[in-house]
This record gives C-alpha cells, structure tokens and sequence, in this order.
C-alpha cells in the first residue's frame, strides 16, 4: 500500500476532523450508496462511482475518502445488515431537511449514470430513488 492509499484511508475513518465540509462529502455519500446498493451490478457501479468522484473532485484526497466512506456505507447496508436502503433514505431526507443547501448535491443527472442494471426490480428501484431525491430537492426549493 502507498502512502497516498494509507493517507486517504486515515482521512476516510477520521473525516469528520481532518476533512473541509465533511457533512457535504458524507451526504454526496450516502445519495451514492443509495444508488448502488439498488443495484445488485455493483461491477458498474464502482466504476461509474469511481468517475463521478474524479468529475466531481478532480485530483484531490476527496476522491479516495468519498470512495471509501461511500464503500463503508454500502457495506453497512449489504454485508453488515446494520442499516437498510430505507433507513439511508430516511437519514437522506432529514439530512435535507436539516441543511437546505444539500439539495444542490442532488444532481440526478449523475445519480440517473448509475442506472446501468438490465434487471428490471433493480432499475425500477433506483428510478423509485431518483423520483424521491427529485422530489424533496423540489419541496426544499419551496419551504
């Protein structure tokens, strides 16, 4: 492992100390995993993942630590039962209704990227999440 591996796994596990709008990242997050863990294709997924972050990023540290804690979350949900797709999304909207500037992260034009399932239950529930994020980025415009 190089340093630059150890350094962002460092800052993944301690992000809420050493990382600038941390809350920001982890929401970005959270709306990622949503996607991914509706989509049992996570092949594509982590990929499609991996380019939204370099997008988004460009060639900061902020890349591998939205990788990792979107991992993290993912894995809370699929290998760790500890947490279900409705409980992130409930966590999402609170999270919205908490800090109204979210809604910007909501960008459903990168989120619809990881649509890339052909099973029909999974595309069906990640349209279900893309319709539900759509929306409470709309009701928050109005409160």
């Amino acid at each position: 492992m190089n340093f630059r591996a150890i350094k962002s796994k460092f800052l993944s596990a301690f992000r809420h100390i050493f990382v600038y709008h941390h809350k920001s990242l982890e929401f970005r997050c959270k709306l990622f995993a949503a996607m991914i863990v509706a989509n049992k294709n996570n092949d594509c997924a982590y990929e499609i993942l991996y380019d939204l972050a370099k997008e988004i990023y460009k060639d900061d540290i902020r890349v591998e630590i939205l990788l990792n804690t979107t991992k993290e979350y993912v894995n809370k949900i699929l290998i760790h039962k500890a947490f279900t797709l409705d409980q992130l999304l409930i966590e999402i909207d609170r999270e919205l209704k908490l800090n109204k500037r979210f809604k910007k992260k909501i960008e459903i034009d990168k989120l619809e990227k990881f649509l890339c399932d052909n099973d029909e239950k999974n595309y069906l529930t990640q349209k279900r999440i893309l319709e539900f994020l759509e929306s409470e980025a709309k009701i928050k415009d109005q409160i």
